[in-house]
């Protein structure tokens, strides 16, 4: 028996993989100028058809007390859903597009979910859906982002700016990519040397070594100069070794500093101080 099924009209996008109360004419997240409508238009789908297309979910551990679920095949953007633990319960981050029993079982073995959140709307997923097949836990959205909430439910729970949602677990909003982009960071993480769970606003790139500032990655329409600033300065608040990305690459060590390199990179190149290597 599935333990997740959704409600009548309940329904997926099939491009960024976001639930929505019922299918609509257009999904706005993809036809905001952030991502993108495929070429054959609107498509949407369902828990039950993603099943019957044999979409299944893995569970496999990043590192101690961090976890990473992922969709084979990829449902919607494909990111990586992250479930973080402590002592005192634990925190679901960018939950993916589909809702998989088993990993639902692992997830609950843990022990108990306290919040789920995304870094920004092109990750809310099924949160809702997780948030039922966990026991109802809060979905916490940020204020700043409620406009893109396509399947309103009472167990999602505004915030913003700030929220210590368990010891040593803070989500920060950090703005950027969208108004309400945020990051989880973790005291305890990297032994103890600090994590940072971003998401597209803080975007870990493929070479490991560095991150990028983007408010369209589809698109490629970069940040100001002085947004990025901005978010670079509200990450002082936080001491991390280590960064996971919303996919499946993360930086292993001295990840702050990458940041800020990264930082006066991207201001460097937007304020035109390396047009001279173009």
């Amino acid at each position: 028996m599935s333990l997740t099924g959704g409600p009548p009209g309940f329904c997926i996008c099939a491009t960024c993989g976001v639930e929505h109360t019922e299918p609509i004419e257009m999904c706005a997240i993809c036809a905001d100028e952030r991502q993108w409508v495929p070429p054959g238009g609107q498509r949407w789908t369902t828990l039950d058809e993603l099943r019957a297309e044999g979409v299944h979910a893995t569970l496999t551990e990043l590192e101690e007390n961090l976890f990473g679920v992922e969709t084979t095949p990829r449902v919607g953007i494909g990111q990586q859903m992250k479930v973080l633990r402590t002592p005192d319960g634990n925190v679901v981050w960018d939950p993916v597009g589909f809702v998989d029993d088993e990993v639902v079982q692992r997830v609950r073995e843990l022990g108990p979910v306290r919040a789920i959140a995304a870094s920004h709307p092109h990750m809310y997923g099924t949160q809702v859906e997780w948030s039922r097949a966990l026991g109802d836990a809060p979905v916490l959205v940020a204020t700043a982002d409620a406009q893109w909430i396509a399947r309103p439910d009472p167990v999602i729970r505004l915030w913003s700016e700030l929220v210590r949602v368990l010891p040593g677990v803070t989500i920060a909003q950090i703005g950027g990519h969208f108004p309400g982009s945020a990051v989880v960071h973790w005291d305890d993480g990297a032994e103890g040397r600090g994590v940072l769970l971003s998401g597209d606003t803080v975007f870990a790139n493929p070479d490991r070594a560095s991150v990028s500032f983007m408010r369209s990655f589809p698109n490629h329409l970069p940040l100001s100069a002085a947004t990025v600033d901005r978010v670079a300065r509200s990450l002082d608040l936080f001491r991390f070794d280590r960064l996971y990305g919303n996919f499946d690459i993360r930086i292993d060590a001295h990840a702050d500093e990458i940041v800020r390199r990264s930082v006066d990179r991207h201001i460097g190149w937007v304020t035109g101080a390396f047009d001279h290597l173009t």
